[in-house]
């Protein structure tokens, strides 16, 4: 039997014909990158591909002199003779899926990706192939998620009593994809919106891109006499660990989060309300996604991999788990790193 186009080694999902790496999480000659978080964006690689829109974003995260090269969605790059493209994965801007063809077979690998609408980043195209290795991150039939306009009315209506208590909003979100996401969802007529620095830095790319989102002001650390009341504040979750978030008195915390689905999570969190809202697949879409690509293979990473192809299965359908060290959790990642 012929070796597979695509096999994880020690450093990645490795495509043997054309001698690249896709999201490896060791340096390698040539990555392929979905997107700039960290646990897919890593530093040390002598040469990266990634889609266009992505620059900015992994620029800020590896490095501005790394060796990029750039695609725009469906453009066709080939490497030492197989085509490569990059879809719209709709995870967060510039997100990408990878579509490699070589002899007639067709893989798809997904990276992080939702088919939820989001004003922030180019939404999810569907990629028909032979394999896909997509992730499961929220791989349990509990994961369902709520529509974005419900979520966006149950944070302004919190923003809107934190404010008439006299009481600041902190809404702690992943700087880069769910922070935008969350701003976008925000009715700025209730008051000022304020973002932490590693928010406000991203933010600026996105506006430079052309994203719309609401003006913001920048929470900085040496104005320590601000007065807060009313605002909302944007901020990673390590922020509520650090001396930045003393200068607010007694504020009402908040978390952006899929994870906030289960009440273990949020008290674990202890924050004063959880907001379910993820950049992730659920249940019901991950399904459609693995029918709707007519993939003959499936290869399940991240998140409850044993319990998503063993119900595959059970459907008939050829699954596997592929053992990554990539993140489960959704958020944190670059901030905990």
């Amino acid at each position: 039997m012929p070796n597979p186009l695509l096999q994880t080694d020690d450093r990645g999902i490795y495509c043997a014909a054309g001698d690249f790496h896709i999201d490896p999480w060791k340096p390698v000659p040539r990555a392929v990158v979905t997107h700039a978080h960290s646990d897919h964006a890593r530093p040390g690689s002598q040469a990266y591909l990634a889609s266009r829109t992505s620059e900015p974003f992994l620029r800020k995260r590896l490095g501005k002199s790394i060796s990029l090269q750039t695609a725009d969605f469906g453009e066709t790059v080939t490497l030492n003779g197989v085509r490569v493209s990059l879809h719209p994965a709709g995870h967060i801007r510039g997100s990408a899926q990878v579509r490699v063809e070589h002899n007639g077979e067709v893989w798809v690998v997904t990276g992080d990706y939702k088919v939820r609408p989001d004003p922030t980043c180019t939404p999810f195209e569907l990629v028909p192939c032979d394999v896909l290795i997509t992730e499961c991150t929220f791989g349990l039939p509990v994961y369902r998620w709520p529509e974005p306009e419900d979520v966006a009315k149950e944070i302004n209506d919190w923003w809107r009593q934190n404010a008439s208590e006299g009481r600041t909003s902190i809404m702690f979100a992943y700087a880069l994809g769910k922070a935008q996401r969350v701003l976008a969802l925000l009715d700025d007529s209730i008051g000022p919106i304020y973002t932490h620095g590693a928010v406000q830095q991203m933010t600026q790319s996105y506006r430079e891109a052309g994203v719309k989102l609401p003006a913001t002001t920048y929470a900085t650390g040496k104005d320590t006499s601000h007065d807060y009341t009313g605002g909302m504040v944007i901020a990673p979750t390590s922020a509520g660990r650090s001396n930045w978030i003393r200068r607010f008195s007694s504020p009402s915390t908040g978390f952006a989060s899929g994870w906030m689905m289960l009440r273990g999570t949020r008290r674990r969190r202890a924050g004063d309300r959880g907001f379910v809202l993820s950049d992730h697949v659920d249940w019901p879409a991950l399904m459609d996604v693995i029918d709707g690509t007519g993939a003959e293979r499936v290869l399940l990473t991240h998140g409850d991999t044993a319990i998503v192809t063993r119900w595959l299965r059970e459907q008939g359908i050829d699954a596997r788990d592929l053992e990554t060290p990539f993140a489960r959790q959704e958020e944190d990642v670059a901030e905990e790193a």
